[in-house]
């Protein structure tokens, strides 16, 4: 399902990062994510872009 919503906890597992890190990163915008109250939420078709984005960047820089 390309349009899953996932947690903090499901997102930092997916993306092999801690929760707190993902957390920060979500604050300051690194990482495509929408708060539902005090909760943040991530699209894992966003969360997958974003990995793809990064990758392409990083092929270009190095």
């Amino acid at each position: 399902m390309a349009d899953e919503i996932m947690t903090i906890r499901e997102v930092a597992s997916y993306l092999k990062l801690a929760e707190k890190s993902l957390y920060r990163y979500a604050l300051e915008g690194k990482v495509p994510g929408f708060r539902v109250g005090a909760a943040w939420r991530f699209r894992k078709s966003d969360i997958d872009a974003w990995i793809s984005k990064n990758i392409a960047e990083q092929r270009k820089a190095g």
